[in-house]
């Protein structure tokens, strides 16, 4: 049901109106979860050549390793129709973290924003995009005031350094999507959401101007 939903009417992905360049921005998420999402919305009979995919966040790792989101969405949502997308990656050869996200943030701003998508995932501690609860610099990554497109993330729960679109530029999206699976994922977002310490997830649906629309499938 959750494929279903963020495939069908909730989200007209072949009208751009407000687009005189006829240009549709979606980011996604990588993880463990979206792979047969991203498969089944490859061969949808959607106008790819009119859309831009970019990442949520990415690890600092190229796209051969097999941690990397870029090889994730590549190898699964890169196929079939969606071949004709422009993929736009966030890691590149850097000296470090802090330059690469700095090189990212000028080089998205060419991008056409807001984006039209955002896909989020949530890992077991209710962090979503690379906002670990234990990351350097939290309150920085979920300003919504930021005018960052791209920050740096350091948290040892996170393993690798990462690349993460900031809260502001996510909540800024036209539709965002919460897409979950399992069981423990269900348990982790009903704690999120209840009364208690926030967790990441629960910052970014606080400050969402509209209401993100929760995917999950058992």
């Amino acid at each position: 049901m959750a494929r279903e939903q963020l495939n069908g009417a909730s989200y007209n992905w072949n009208a751009f109106p407000d687009r005189p360049h006829l240009a549709a921005a979606l980011a996604v998420s990588g993880g463990t979860t979206p792979a047969k999402f991203f498969a089944a919305l490859s061969a949808m009979p959607i106008a790819w050549d009119k859309v831009i995919v970019t990442l949520v966040d990415e690890r600092f790792v190229p796209a051969s390793s097999p941690r990397s989101n870029a090889g994730l969405v590549a190898a699964n949502l890169l196929q079939n129709a969606a071949k004709a997308a422009r993929f736009v990656p966030l890691y590149h050869e850097a000296s470090g973290i802090e330059d690469a996200a700095a090189s990212d943030d000028a080089a998205l701003r060419s991008l056409p924003w807001p984006l039209d998508v955002v896909v989020l995932g949530m890992g077991p501690d209710g962090h979503t995009a690379s906002f670990f609860p234990d990351a350097d610099d939290l309150a920085k990554l979920l300003d919504p005031a930021s005018d960052r497109i791209i920050l740096p993330v350091h948290a040892a729960s996170a393993g690798e350094p990462r690349l993460t679109l900031t809260l502001a530029r996510i909540i800024d999206a036209g539709f965002i999507a919460l897409h979950i699976e399992g069981e423990d994922k269900r348990t982790a977002f009903d704690g999120a959401v209840a009364p208690g310490p926030r967790k990441p997830i629960r910052a970014v649906l606080d400050a969402s101007p509209r209401p993100v629309e929760v995917f999950w499938a058992p």
